[in-house]
């Protein structure tokens, strides 16, 4: 009996045997007619973000305020969030790009607004032109373009940053680059020279002009435009220069009580952005001028005038071990309105700051840094207003 089940049992072994061969070689020939799937849109999606804790403390003038900077200035002295961006983004198409950023805790309040939204459509198999189209950065100025995740200083100068509130508007913009400037864009980026990012070559577009996240309030465009190019030396020094301006009337915020001449302005202005990269040590300076709203205290109107404003900062990049230590100061210094701010607010700033950058891996960063602030900020509601001061500042950032 136990011999029987023993030959069945090799019987079946066998046969199952001879079944799975037949089906590996089956499996095997027709291997080499498979057509593989193309991936779906959102298997192309990925992620990516940071967040930014700050403490404002230890300010020798409660009135020294600066809201283009930091609104927090002058407040209660606590720990707050300053940013907190999810990023996704993807090549959904071969020559379709998206981009959504987000920002969970805006102002420093801990609301939802959004930053960026916006797809690339490349032109081209290369991807050298491409058209920008949705809420994205206007290019104007480096340090405007650059990230809030790279830069050094915690806040961006008045000078250039005044003149687009957030750096951001809705429009449509045509970039170009050749191929191997991306990749140098890319490379500033990744390798923790604190780039500006790909904002191309050339760089032109319409967008609406009254900023992100705010109604239109007129029918026309602005325009703008800028050329920028990232040199390489032989030592692999690399030296960057740009040359921008932009043009369009801005209608501006008023306050209820006045009875003001006029509330749309044309607006435009011009500059120029030199960056030496810190290999180890770093220069970047930029500078702009031009026409825009102004507060007068002298006639308490708002009025075309002329601004100019800009910055110059010196950087080194000093590695201890795994650590990365970049001490830096930065000298601001603006004359002119904001046009974001109620009754276009005038501004004469003269700012000094040092600190240091410490990175104890690409993950981390911390930021300490001192503040000496001689600002001038006048409207309606308060036409003799200069402030001094210091405070010392500190940001914690985890970069995921």
């Amino acid at each position: 009996m136990r011999i029987k089940i023993a030959v069945v049992m090799i019987g079946l072994v066998m046969a199952f045997s001879d079944v799975f061969a037949r089906d590996a070689q089956k499996d095997s020939t027709s291997s080499e007619n498979v057509v593989v799937e193309k991936k779906q849109w959102f298997q192309s999606i990925q992620m990516r973000g940071y967040a930014q804790m700050r403490y404002n403390g230890l300010q020798s003038n409660p009135d020294l305020r600066c809201v283009q900077c930091d609104r927090s200035w002058g407040g209660n002295e606590e720990f707050f969030f300053r940013r907190i961006r999810m990023i996704f983004y993807g090549q959904v198409h071969e020559k379709v790009y998206f981009y959504f950023q987000p920002d969970f805790a805006s102002g420093g309040n801990n609301f939802a607004q959004i930053r960026d939204m916006y797809f690339d459509l490349a032109l081209d198999d290369k991807q050298e032109f491409r058209l920008r189209v949705g809420q994205s950065k206007v290019p104007f100025g480096f340090e405007n373009m650059q990230s809030s995740q790279n830069r050094l200083p915690l806040d961006r100068n008045d000078g250039l940053n005044s003149a687009v509130a957030n750096e951001r508007d809705i429009g449509v913009f045509f970039y170009y680059a050749p191929e191997e400037i991306r990749r140098r864009f890319s490379y500033l980026v990744s390798s923790g020279l604190k780039g500006s990012g790909d904002y191309g070559m050339f760089g032109i577009g319409l967008y609406n002009g009254q900023t992100a996240n705010q109604p239109e309030m007129n029918d026309n465009f602005h325009v703008a435009t800028r050329f920028t190019y990232p040199f390489e030396l032989n030592s692999g020094q690399i030296i960057e220069g740009s040359i921008q301006g932009y043009t369009g009337d801005f209608v501006i915020n008023r306050t209820p009580q006045t009875d003001l001449d006029q509330t749309e302005f044309r607006e435009y202005r011009y500059g120029a952005s030199f960056i030496l990269y810190p290999q180890p040590f770093g220069l970047q300076a930029e500078y702009n001028m031009g026409r825009g709203p102004e507060f007068n205290p002298e006639t308490m109107n708002v009025e075309d005038a002329p601004l100019e404003g800009g910055y110059v900062m010196a950087s080194y990049y000093l590695k201890k071990g795994k650590d990365l230590f970049i001490p830096f100061t930065r000298y601001q210094y603006y004359k002119g309105g904001k046009k974001h701010e109620l009754d276009a607010t005038r501004h004469r700033v003269k700012e000094l700051e040092i600190g240091v950058e410490w990175q104890p891996n690409r993950n981390f960063e911390l930021v300490a840094m001192y503040t000496m602030s001689d600002r001038t900020f006048e409207n309606f509601t308060n036409p003799n207003n200069r402030q001094k001061g210091t405070l010392l500042r500190l940001q914690a950032q985890v970069n995921f």
